[in-house]
């Protein structure tokens, strides 16, 4: 991972940038008459949404950055900055005062991300000198997770299968001294674990259940589980090529569940953590499974294989009867499970499923303080008893096209026994660039879950705590 893009505070070069409403900017350049009134009227700038203008010195070099938001933006927006001004030094003179300077701090963070590993950018790094109000222990620990997401993503199946992921998620464990262990190939039959292994047995990297366990067993138990489909074909229920394109971020639950145990471990979070991670891909071979099969689960339900590409549910009922088993007191899961929720609300607005009002009243309000989009989805139990099957306990669909993100949240509330428990159908991709968001891999929802967990287990004025 490459360097974050954070100077020390006060660095006595930073080229100043003024963040400037557009409703606020003609009574603002009124007070900055001259040469820089002319050079906006020349350049039609009048702090439109978005854009960007650079004001030059003497020598040519950059005088002060001029940047417009319109009134509904909120602090992400500067991340755009990070990613479209030239390399150099930066920081943030005058920004609306509810933009907060830790929230700036981790937009310019997630701008200023590039995934290099193939083709070297030929653009250097703009790099952001914080002001002192920011809370940069927070900034650079929410960047680094939302880089490890988008890495991981990005990362071609060729090269993140199950046993890089597992490599990943390893390395991970090890710079925080937890525990870890996998459970690979057809182990996964003698330790009962038969959905992961019957989606994931036709590859030829194994399938596998990582587990990372952290922290005092007396504390609060929280249970993360993320999808790891390395690449998803379809199975015998292949995929057209349009849709298995970009299946290579079908893993993108795992990365997500991942990076938020990340975070957890570094700010040393006051509690009990068990990461469970189904890491698979779901190929074709003599051997995969098929439509129709049925398959008892860790559970002990039976599931008729109504179509093999609803697999991330599967492999997900096995990891979140084991989380259970636990006992926790939350479970969160993130898995790229459905189109239906990207039909339902589009690339950028990931739905979440709460089983408890609580949480999602959180949920809720921490998607708020993030500027992080989350939107709950209910689930519908009229819809339950359409996954009922003949032969079976129920299969892995519903009855027909509609409801498709709220079949696979019901059907995973069948093995979750938590009293609290929020899933996110997540999509873990931007198709193109928003502010924040380079194209490619991305990290939906990460911001919001960690501020609520912020809050649930340490409180509203909780300060990252250093590493150990």
């Amino acid at each position: 991972m490459a360097d974050l893009p954070y100077l020390p505070t006060g660095a006595a070069s930073a080229v100043p940038i003024y963040i400037l409403r557009t409703s606020e900017w003609a009574q603002w350049i009124e007070s900055h008459a001259g040469a820089l009134g002319r050079l906006a009227a020349v350049h039609d700038f009048q702090a439109q949404n978005g854009r960007i203008l650079l004001a030059p010195a003497t020598d040519g070099s950059i005088e002060r950055v001029l940047f417009g938001v319109d009134d509904k933006a909120n602090a992400m927006m500067i991340g755009a900055l990070a990613q479209h001004l030239p390399a150099g030094d930066y920081r943030i003179a005058f920004a609306p005062r509810d933009f907060s300077p830790t929230l700036m701090a981790i937009a310019w963070g997630l701008g200023a991300y590039t995934f290099d590993r193939y083709k070297k950018s030929k653009r250097g790094a703009a790099r952001l000198s914080p002001s002192e109000e920011a809370d940069m222990i927070e900034a650079s620990r929410v960047a680094s997770a939302a880089w490890l997401v988008r890495d991981l993503v990005n990362t071609p199946a060729n090269d993140m299968g199950p046993e890089a992921l597992h490599a990943a998620a390893e390395t991970v464990a090890q710079t925080y001294g937890a525990s870890f262990n996998a459970i690979v190939g057809d182990a996964l039959l003698s330790e009962n674990y038969p959905l992961i292994h019957a989606v994931g047995r036709a590859a030829a990297q194994a399938p596998r259940l990582l587990h990372l366990s952290w922290g005092g067993a007396q504390l609060p138990r929280l249970a993360i589980v993320g999808k790891g489909v390395c690449f998803d074909s379809g199975g015998l229920d292949i995929k057209p090529s349009a849709g298995m394109r970009i299946m290579k971020k079908d893993m993108g639950g795992a990365a997500h569940a991942l990076a938020l145990a990340q975070m957890v471990m570094d700010a040393r979070l006051p509690v009990k953590l068990d990461l469970f991670l189904p890491v698979v891909e779901n190929a074709v071979s003599g051997n995969a499974f098929r439509p129709g099969d049925v398959i008892k689960s860790r559970q002990g339900l039976t599931v008729e294989i109504d179509n093999t590409d609803a697999e991330g549910r599967l492999v997900l009922a096995d990891a979140l009867t084991r989380a259970c088993e636990d006992k926790p007191n939350l479970v969160l899961d993130f898995a790229t499970l459905t189109g239906a929720a990207r039909s339902a609300l589009g690339p950028e607005l990931p739905p979440f499923y709460a089983s408890d009002e609580t949480l999602a009243a959180e949920l809720t309000q921490a998607s708020r303080d993030a500027c992080d989009p989350v939107w709950r989805m209910p689930l519908w139990d009229n819809y339950d008893a359409d996954m009922g099957s003949p032969i079976a306990d129920l299969k892995n669909g519903g009855d027909g096209p509609f409801a498709g993100s709220i079949y696979g949240a019901l059907f995973l509330r069948r093995f979750v026994t938590a009293p609290a428990w929020a899933h996110f159908d997540i999509y873990a991709w931007a198709p193109k660039e928003k502010p924040a968001r380079p194209q490619g891999g991305e990290a939906h929802a990460l911001r919001a879950t960690w501020t609520m967990l912020k809050t649930r287990f340490v409180g509203d004025s909780a300060k990252a705590r250093p590493q150990k």
